[in-house]
């Protein structure tokens, strides 16, 4: 197999991965609601800000700005509820608030 053919079928494997959705119940109920900004910028101010700055520009955490761009919804909702990567802890919204959190993380430019 040449190494063109194993890239290709990598990148295909990675779409795949990034447009089927998950099966997990949280994330679907998650995503069954619209979300409302506001409700998810005081969210984001009290529980994220202070790590992730006001704006979502960075601070002890990493900046925020485009996070969607570069992370699927579910891997959004992963990272905020698994906190597996330190220092962030674990978060465990209801689901609607998660979705108003996730509206406003993906307006974050």
């Amino acid at each position: 197999m040449s190494l063109l053919t194993v890239i290709i079928i990598l990148v295909l494997i990675i779409i795949a991965w990034w447009l089927i959705p998950t099966k997990d119940p949280y994330v679907q109920e998650v995503l069954s609601f619209q979300g409302n900004i506001e409700r998810g910028n005081a969210i984001f101010q009290v529980n994220c800000a202070g790590c992730h700055g006001i704006n979502g520009n960075g601070n002890v955490g990493p900046s925020l700005v485009d996070v969607s761009k570069h992370k699927s919804d579910g891997q959004i909702i992963h990272q905020v509820t698994g906190g597996k990567t330190p220092p962030m802890p674990k978060f465990q919204p209801s689901s609607e608030d998660m979705a108003d959190l996730l509206i406003y993380l993906r307006q974050l430019s």
